[in-house]
């Protein structure tokens, strides 16, 4: 149970103010690495707030993804630390299995997230030895801001906190719909229509599949090169494949034998204007973080000629979009399937652990979890939910060490410090 104590509190306006001290870490975000963290500090029995901005745990998936939405990996892959998936679910959890999945992970691990609080900032203290998060939240007509107070901050807002937009010359005058692939359902009130999906990953390749499903005519806008591998490979997911021949083989001997065995699968696929990155793709996800596109169907289609690929945009015209290479579509919706971004810079205080992106300086790989003063980032790796998992357990680890040594040999300095921080607040 989460030791918070509540140090002052002004309920006279229609605006409330009051500071917590949060006898544990603060973890911010509540998605599947903020669940994965907070479980794990459970077993350790260190005490800690998990904040979050949305109604909701795992906002992103419940709020924000397509229907048609499943994991693009065998679930072993997608499994969070000390639970594994029921084994009656399917190989590739839906997406209402997986949100199931999360919020029993939730509740079995007690992790109450106070949710509608968005973090306004979060610095550290120099002068206390201690994290000041401020969080503000609107609950019926009623504003209220917190200054939470602690020892150590995980951050577990994630890569995909805020959806990107791209700078398109004419699209803000584009005549027709244009929604981001986050507020995307279906492709059943696109029948009939034409749509240009820009953006050629999993989700613009996925979009475009359900898109033509639906009897719409999407053309997908393919600018860079992209690697598209089958989701399966001799009767095994294409990853699990992948890590097995890592624990043998080097990188560039895996990356050959992906792409000579993608190439027996799906054949030619440049001829279909999908041009492979010169870097394969394993080591273009070890040192870019860019992952490879995993084909369910989507390949097909464009063969079929039933999703057009074309190349990158000029600008918008009206309801007609120019093509780089001078061809004009009309055009009668865009779904923009152009990714997310970290919000950590509009909100972290610092500069040393995290970079301008917002993403920890050292994020591709290994490291990247732990900075200084006690500031720790998960799910930032680009190693998926397994990634994440790892490091929350690291991070758990890393903290339960220093609060068994601390509870067991008691000091007077935290709550020294909190009030030196407190007197110089109030």
């Amino acid at each position: 149970m989460e030791s918070m104590f509540r140090l002052m509190d002004h309920e006279d306006s229609p605006t409330t103010s009051r500071c917590i001290w949060v006898n544990g870490p603060v973890i911010v975000g509540a998605g599947p690495s903020g669940l994965a963290t907070a479980a794990c500090l459970r077993e350790q029995n260190v005490p800690f707030v998990v904040l979050e901005r949305a109604d909701c745990i795992a906002s992103l998936w419940q709020k924000r993804t397509y229907d048609r939405l499943k994991l693009h990996l065998p679930k072993q892959f997608c499994q969070l630390p000390k639970m594994p998936f029921p084994e009656d679910f399917p190989e590739y959890p839906t997406k209402r299995q997986f949100i199931d999945y999360l919020e029993s992970y939730a509740s079995r691990f007690e992790v109450n997230p106070k949710f509608n609080e968005c973090v306004q900032s979060a610095r550290f203290d120099e002068t206390s030895g201690l994290w000041r998060v401020k969080t503000v939240s609107n609950v019926e007509s009623t504003r209220t801001e917190v200054e939470y107070i602690c020892r150590w901050l995980v951050v577990a807002t994630g890569e995909n906190a805020e959806r990107l937009m791209p700078e398109i010359e004419g699209l803000s005058e584009f005549t027709g719909e244009v929604i981001h692939a986050c507020d995307y359902k279906s492709g059943e009130k696109f029948a009939g229509k034409k749509v240009l999906v820009v953006g050629c990953g999993n989700s613009g390749m996925e979009v475009s599949l359900d898109l033509a499903n639906h009897f719409a005519k999407p053309s997908m806008v393919v600018r860079s090169s992209v690697h598209v591998m089958p989701r399966e490979l001799m009767g095994k997911s294409t990853f699990e494949l992948a890590m097995t021949m890592l624990k043998w083989l080097p990188l560039w001997l895996v990356d050959k034998l992906l792409l000579v065995l993608s190439w027996v699968v799906l054949g030619n696929i440049e001829k279909y204007g999908l041009k492979r990155p010169e870097m394969g793709p394993m080591e273009l996800k070890s040192a870019k973080g860019k992952t490879p596109v995993l084909d369910i169907g989507a390949l097909e289609k464009i063969r079929s000629g039933k999703i057009d690929v074309v190349p990158g945009i000029k600008r918008f015209n009206g309801n007609r979009v120019e093509l780089v290479n001078g061809e004009q579509l009309d055009v009668d919706s865009v779904v923009l399937a152009t990714g997310y971004r970290s919000n950590v810079p509009y909100w972290l205080q610092e500069s040393e652990f995290f970079a301008k992106n917002g993403f920890p300086k050292t994020a591709v790989g290994n490291s990247g979890w732990k900075g200084r003063t006690g500031l720790y980032a998960v799910g930032f790796t680009r190693r998926g939910l397994s990634g994440a998992s790892m490091d929350a357990a690291k991070i758990a680890q890393d903290i339960g060490s220093v609060w068994k040594l601390e509870t067991t040999q008691p000091t007077k300095r935290s709550m020294g410090s909190l009030r030196r921080c407190i007197s110089q607040q109030f």
